[in-house]
């Protein structure tokens, strides 16, 4: 399994519309989660799974076409578009050539 992994930071007079409109995109049933930083409130990270790096690496593509609806959301990003951050991830220790030490 990998992730694309987003990081963005929303400026707090839109904070309240970029909760309303990342609300109705999660209810469309798009697998990612989306989480809040605790020590820096307005800090967001959107966390897409994918079951391979090719997906992940489409995710990432389409998170930043100008078509896709999550794109809105650079509007309220602190610093625009050039301000998200987006990465794909895979796992560390990979199950099936995980060796254990003799």
């Amino acid at each position: 399994m990998y992730i694309c992994f987003a990081e963005y930071r929303i400026s707090e007079e839109w904070r309240e519309q970029y909760l309303i409109y990342s609300n109705k995109l999660l209810e469309e049933g798009h697998d990612v989660q989306l989480y809040e930083g605790t020590d820096q409130p307005g800090l967001f990270v959107e966390v897409w799974n994918a079951a391979s790096e090719e997906q992940a690496e489409q995710i990432k593509k389409e998170r930043c076409n100008e078509r896709s609806p999550w794109f809105r959301v650079s509007e309220w990003i602190v610093g625009g578009p050039a301000k998200l951050h987006i990465w794909t991830f895979k796992p560390a220790h990979p199950s099936s050539s995980a060796a254990s030490p003799d």
